[in-house]
């Protein structure tokens, strides 16, 4: 029973993620109060009905008091996460108890960073969020709701299977030899060749890497480029896996197999099933008649009215067009957070993706609009705290300046096909206020016009980098030529290695190198939250094989502890602790989190800041709490570079407390040792 949705401040459903349970649930509340001889209503109408006391409830209370809610319990159980952006309310539930507040809570701000990643600064302005995640057009509507529903699927299906989403950071795959070649291969040969490409259309790969399911195998960025943040990263991960699911039934070897990198072997043994497309996984049961899927309705009365999205069939869009992606880059002078990219995702075989990332080239444009919506919402936040005139633009952007810049940033986008009418009469009219002689200069009364600002900026920004414009002939992006050509070369690199890549990708590392130093250690995690990259010893819980924590349920009731460890760490480091130790049964559980500097010497612990229970959830893909906790320590530690490190453990019981202490200490000094882990 888990819902989640998203509503304007008036009920309008914008976006809806139900699971079959819930869904069933809505169409059996709501059909039994249908009068005989009508149809069941369409689903968005009855969830509508549903969360609108919800929604317009929760906004009034933000209108008139300044505060709301933020969770509560049903008589039935139910339990209701909201959280309101701006004219946005989003509400995630559960009514099952599989999830808590802190999974519902991750849940909504997960979803909250897709489609800031899909949007861009478009999210920055209601109204217009509004038009983009609820179009006008049925069928785009259809496609767009069904996307976005495919990414929260997929990450949810990440989070619950793999280590790398469960503490939100990237993991490798260890082989150092084998990376550095792929590095060198992407930087001298790939990369190159696509940017000196005449196919290219203006665009620039900036980043390319190469997915092994979820692992990074190589990944290259070029020199112009600035640093992926570990939040995007995991985004696109996310992004690939939807495009080109991992097959599930993949059976996981044996350790003995790790060794053999000549890829020689049965080929059915260790190359997967194809992965299904975006249709094959939605059709896979309805029946074929010439290959033409036939459309199966729940029920015989529901009826294809024009809101009816839930069993509307879209078709897929052209896998050779990019996806656009509002990615952070960093620049002289500071974050510029959702800037355009072009994505490509080329599947090279089952199981492992290559991904591009393309500078568009008219970026320049979103870094100006970036910095004029910077600059009114200062003037508007200076503007409501009661400064007026000079005061209301100290430390800030001189307001001559701002509107030389502005004029002149006007100007430019009228010589191209962008409509700047809007904008150039909301511009005028607080220029007229602002400046003009016996105005009223820079009051209170500014603040709506800074927001009509703000808004038609954002309006330029979605013209430019949403709206497809100009000559349909006229290519926007890397050839399908150029694309099917890089798809080739790294084929033809990898080809020898495709079968030990997937083989080690389920077997990235193993407990078995580490038993003989740490007798009674199960598993561990640690992270490294400077670069968001994690180790971790791969966790085999099918039946079908054995490994070092046993088969089948045995290690599935390791798993749940590890998740379930996981989970509390992080409610007491919410509290401000650092370190967590608990005896659970037969197993013993540590956890650690410090800093040290760059030579490696360990910093003293300090105070971490209490958050509250509402606060954004604690991780690196949503809200990078890692990077906050990090500028609030060096505060303390100007002029040093200060890394910060998580170290998870599992014990067996039996073994002696102070010998756990030990191996922790060993273990975090031993794990990344570059002998061990690629350097990257």
């Amino acid at each position: 029973m888990k819902c989640l949705l998203i509503a304007s401040e008036s009920a309008e459903v914008l976006f809806h993620w139900t699971d079959p349970d819930f869904q069933q649930s809505i169409q059996e509340q709501y059909g039994s109060s249908q009068e005989e001889g009508q149809g069941l209503p369409a689903f968005e109408d009855s969830i509508s009905t549903l969360f609108a006391p919800i929604v317009i409830s929760c906004s009034t209370m933000m209108d008139r008091l300044g505060d709301g809610y933020t969770s509560f319990t049903a008589e039935n159980n139910h339990l209701y996460i909201l959280h309101q952006v701006d004219e946005c309310v989003y509400i995630a539930v559960n009514g099952d108890g599989e999830e808590g507040e802190d999974d519902l809570r991750r849940k909504i701000y997960v979803m909250k960073k897709l489609i800031e990643v899909l949007f861009g600064m478009v999210t920055l302005s209601s109204p217009l969020l509004r038009k983009e995640l609820r179009p006008q057009d049925t069928e785009r509507r259809a496609r767009l709701w069904k996307h976005l529903q495919g990414l929260l699927d997929t990450y949810c299906r990440l989070r619950d299977s793999d280590q790398s989403f469960l503490v939100e950071a990237v993991e490798r795959l260890i082989h150092p030899t084998l990376c550095e070649q792929c590095i060198e291969f992407l930087e001298r040969r790939l990369v190159q060749q696509l940017n000196s490409s005449a196919e290219r259309a203006g665009e620039e790969v900036l980043h390319a890497f190469i997915l092994v399911h979820t692992k990074l195998l190589a990944f290259y960025s070029s020199r112009s480029a600035s640093a992926l943040s570990t939040s995007d990263l995991l985004t696109l991960i996310v992004m690939a896996q939807n495009m080109y699911p991992s097959s599930a039934d993949l059976d996981d070897p044996g350790p003995e197999d790790i060794d053999s990198t000549s890829g020689s072997g049965q080929e059915s043994y260790y190359t997967p099933e194809p992965s299904p497309t975006d249709n094959d996984s939605s059709d896979s049961d309805k029946p074929l008649i010439g290959g033409t899927p036939v459309f199966e309705f729940i029920d015989p009365d529901v009826q294809m009215a024009e809101d009816s999205l839930q069993t509307l069939e879209v078709p897929p869009p052209d896998p050779s067009t990019p996806c656009r992606v509002f990615l952070e880059v960093s620049g002289k002078d500071g974050l510029y957070p959702m800037m355009p990219h072009s994505l490509y995702c080329l599947p090279l075989w089952p199981g492992i993706t290559l991904v591009l990332l393309a500078k568009v080239p008219t970026s320049a444009v979103a870094m100006s609009v970036y910095t004029f919506l910077e600059a009114f919402a200062k003037l508007e936040k200076r503007l409501h705290e009661g400064h007026e005139g000079s005061a209301a633009t100290r430390g800030q952007l001189s307001v001559h300046e701002l509107r030389h810049k502005l004029d002149k940033f006007i100007k430019a986008l009228a010589q191209s096909e962008i409509q700047t009418a809007h904008l150039q009469n909301v511009w005028t009219e607080f220029k007229n206020r602002a400046f003009a002689k016996g105005g009223p200069g820079l009051s209170k009364g500014l603040i709506g016009w800074c927001k009509n600002m703000k808004t038609q900026l954002c309006g330029i920004y979605r013209q430019c980098f949403l709206i497809e414009s100009g000559s349909a002939h006229v290519p926007r992006h890397l050839s399908s030529a150029l694309q099917e050509r890089a798809q080739t070369m790294v084929q033809d690199t990898l080809m020898d290695w495709k079968d030990f890549l997937l083989v080690k990708s389920k077997r990235n590392i193993t407990m078995v190198s580490y038993l003989e130093d740490f007798p009674g250690l199960i598993h561990f995690i640690c992270v490294d939250r400077s670069t968001g990259q994690m180790i971790a010893p791969s966790l085999s819980i099918t039946e079908r094989t054995t490994s070092e924590l046993g088969k089948g349920p045995v290690a599935q009731f390791i798993k749940s502890k590890v998740w379930s460890l996981v989970n509390t760490t992080r409610h007491y480091l919410r509290k401000g602790y650092s370190t967590v130790t608990l005896r659970d049964g037969d197993f013993y559980f540590c956890y650690f989190l410090w800093f040290e500097n760059e030579t490696g010497y360990k910093l003293d612990a300090g105070e971490i800041p209490i958050l509250p229970d509402d606060s954004a959830p604690i991780g690196m893909l949503a809200w990078n709490y890692y990077r906050k906790l990090l500028r609030y320590y060096s505060k303390n530690h100007q002029g040093e570079v200060v890394k910060c490190y998580e170290l998870l453990t599992v014990h067996l019981g039996v073994i002696p407390t102070e010998i756990i202490l030990q191996h922790c200490r060993q273990l975090a000094s031993k794990l990344w040792e570059p002998s061990r882990n690629p350097l990257l």
